[in-house]
């Protein structure tokens, strides 16, 4: 499906348009009845920046409120990780049961950003923003009284999925205003504040654990939905105004995801910022049990080597961002691949050789701090170009694939119980094996490198 504006289109003419930003391809497909022209984003300075983005001290509230919003999953996972083993034994279940509820939340997150993307191509950004948000709150204060596994695993359903606006949204509001290196380095920007999430919330969660039950903890995710809400009622405007969103109903959005999946590009970054996520989120699921259970660490020490990592995914998303524009978004997302290939491997070696925590925790590092350069860069190069009123389609699509294979992965690093960390090592090593593979085979540049090109130019510009 052709991304572009349809040339007869008024609005696809003109400077700064997503057509002038689109790239130009030796055979693009037509468009059919199910994929309709599309008119072009706001306009947009020659360095793929909207001028609408804020400026001054409302750039900094813009930034603030987005980083928070895509740092939803992380503090809705990552906050009552040291909790789980409690959690287990309070429920009076297993590990893998336990490990559900991380699943059950991440498969809402990944459903709900399919629903919420589309929606808020065809509503505006703000709407499903807002209803999400506060339905997150409710669900959040649910949890606290959940009489057992069952019900947690259903109303963390719920929150993962109404939480999933905030997420998809986010990103859709930075494809609205940015595109190309621009969009690549707001991406890097926003792993320096959401970045904090997986420092502080595991952190927080093992002193909440000293002053209250597990339960506790989703009553501050509670509080933490509340200051979501106000903060992007407050803090964040339209980006997508009625003469620019979708108005073909469910047809054109199943043509429009049909059109993305027909892409090979676009397929390629996808699966491989997910794979390597769902080698992330193996590490965050099965890490409580690892490192407690048979390392030995306590709740406060799991927390502080799981910061630690979280830093790794700070300081590379930071260096990626400042590279950004100097080299190619596809050496930079490489990079990531790389180091998170070496982590992989290495983590089994360690397991099987019993190096202990000095072999197992650097090459969790490396897992964990390769996604610094892999997330936003891939993100911004399955993004490139797409015109305004599909970007929340797109979104969801990245955001469904990251979570999906995420959530398919975290129980099997809990398949063999708590007792060893072999199924947690074999499972990121083959995720993050997957994730060279499928970078190398579907998003090469020179055969799908569309949305690389689209980057580069953007950067030359």
């Amino acid at each position: 499906m052709s991304q572009a504006a349809s040339p007869s289109d008024p609005a696809s003419s003109g400077p700064g348009s997503d057509a002038r930003r689109a790239p130009v391809t030796d055979d693009p497909p037509p468009e059919t009845a199910d994929t309709p022209a599309v008119a072009a984003g706001p306009p947009a300075d020659t360095a793929g920046i909207s001028a609408d983005v804020p400026a001054g001290r409302r750039r900094l509230v813009f930034v603030t409120v987005l980083g928070a919003l895509t740092a939803i999953a992380p503090l809705s996972i990552d906050m009552y990780l040291p909790a789980l083993p409690e959690l287990a034994s309070d429920l009076s279940t297993g590990a893998m049961q336990a490990q559900l509820t991380l699943t059950a939340c991440v498969v809402g997150l990944a459903l709900g950003q399919a629903v919420a993307g589309p929606l808020s191509d065809a509503l505006g950004r703000r709407r499903p923003l807002l209803v999400g948000l506060a339905v997150y709150a409710l669900a959040s204060l649910l949890c606290v009284a959940a009489p057992t596994v069952e019900a947690l695993l259903a109303l963390r359903f719920v929150q993962g999925a109404a939480g999933a606006a905030g997420i998809v949204i986010g990103r859709a509001i930075v494809r609205d205003l940015y595109d190309g290196v621009a969009a690549a380095k707001f991406f890097s920007l926003l792993m320096l504040v959401n970045g904090l999430a997986p420092i502080l919330a595991p952190v927080l969660g093992g002193q909440l654990l000293r002053l209250m039950p597990w339960p506790g903890v989703f009553a501050v995710l509670a509080g933490v939905g509340v200051a979501l809400l106000l903060g992007s009622v407050f803090g964040l405007r339209e980006t997508l105004p009625p003469e620019r969103r979708e108005t073909g109903g469910a047809r054109a959005t199943l043509g429009t995801f049909r059109g993305l999946l027909a892409d090979r590009a676009f397929v390629g970054y996808a699966l491989s910022g997910a794979l390597a996520f769902a080698a992330m989120f193996t590490y965050i699921s099965g890490s409580p049990f690892v490192l407690q259970d048979i390392y030995g660490l306590s709740p406060q020490e799991f927390s502080v080597a799981f910061g630690v990592n979280a830093l790794g995914i700070v300081a590379a998303g930071h260096l990626g961002g400042r590279l950004a524009g100097r080299v190619s978004l596809e050496r930079l997302l490489a990079a990531g691949l790389a180091v998170v290939a070496v982590g992989g491997v290495g983590l089994p070696v360690a397991v099987l050789a019993g190096a202990g925590l000095p072999g197992v925790l650097p090459a969790l590092f490396l897992v964990a701090a390769g996604q610094g350069l892999i997330l936003p860069n891939a993100t911004a190069l399955a993004l490139a170009g797409r015109p305004q009123r599909v970007g929340g389609s797109a979104s969801a699509l990245l955001g469904l694939a990251q979570f999906a294979i995420g959530g398919a992965a975290a129980p099997l690093a809990g398949v063999a119980g708590s007792g060893t960390a072999v199924p947690m090592a074999l499972t990121i090593a083959v995720l993050a094996a997957a994730a060279v593979a499928v970078t190398a085979l579907a998003a090469r540049p020179g055969r799908s490198g569309r949305s690389g090109r689209t980057a580069r130019v953007a950067s030359r510009n």
